[in-house]
């Protein structure tokens, strides 16, 4: 079938001029005018930040919101920052990224039948998006989703990513078990269109502690890639 290309193009250029969250553009427009250090010669993106992958994807992975000084910084999701590191690596080792890095938005990195979004779109303060301000984002993803027509898997980068695949879901016709699925790493949720997966995210907080391995995340695109129906790599 293909994904919509002229949607999801459309839909990004939505995303990046949104203004709807007042606290969330005051910050996102402060770190981009402040910078950190390291990068003070860098022009910060300082806008929402769009998505990033392959249009016909068959696995889409979804995080919590854009880092400060990563995707803020650059302009693609999980793209300049440590929890990138971790994702995109584990996603080249598994067949799914052409490169283990993402440094920049023009560094040549091209993902194979995934596609890469978050719940937010916009930096929040101390990472953490208000509930309005989620169900502000909500609609993007419902319409994202419907454009990556050849999506089967979703894989949940924390409770925030698991909480929201289920509201999506939900709102475009399969209602949340009851009792509610719980978030765990590897934890599955089949379903009649889209399939959940979980993973610890790839934060410094649980890759310093060990909380998250390279094989527990390389373990979860591997079954992720068997669930959508991918050769074996």
């Amino acid at each position: 079938m293909g994904g919509d290309r002229a949607a999801l193009t459309a839909l990004m250029a939505e995303v990046v001029s949104c203004r709807r969250c007042p606290r969330l553009v005051h910050w996102r427009e402060h770190v981009a005018a402040v910078k950190r250090a390291a990068f003070a010669n860098e022009e910060y993106w300082g806008r929402p930040v769009p998505s990033f992958g392959d249009p016909d994807a068959r696995i889409l992975v979804l995080g919590l919101a854009p880092a400060a000084h990563g995707g803020n910084r650059t302009g693609r999701v999980f793209t300049g920052d440590r929890s990138g590191d971790w994702l995109f690596a584990s996603m080249w080792r598994c067949g799914l990224a052409n490169q283990p890095e993402s440094r920049s938005r023009d560094d040549g990195l091209e993902l194979r039948g995934a596609y890469v979004t978050a719940a937010v779109r916009c930096a929040p303060p101390a990472n953490k998006p208000l509930p309005a301000e989620r169900d502000n984002c909500a609609p993007f993803l419902e319409r994202e989703l419907r454009a990556l027509r050849d999506v089967r898997v979703i894989v949940c980068l924390g409770g925030f990513g698991w909480d929201a695949a289920l509201r999506v879901r939900a709102a475009l016709g399969d209602p949340v078990p009851r009792p509610k699925p719980r978030f765990g790493h590897g934890a599955e949720l089949p379903g009649e269109r889209w399939s959940l997966i979980g993973c610890y995210h790839p934060s410094q907080q649980n890759t310093f502690t060990g909380r998250l391995t390279e094989e527990m995340i390389d373990a979860v695109f591997l079954r992720a890639r068997e669930m959508a129906g991918l050769e074996a790599v």
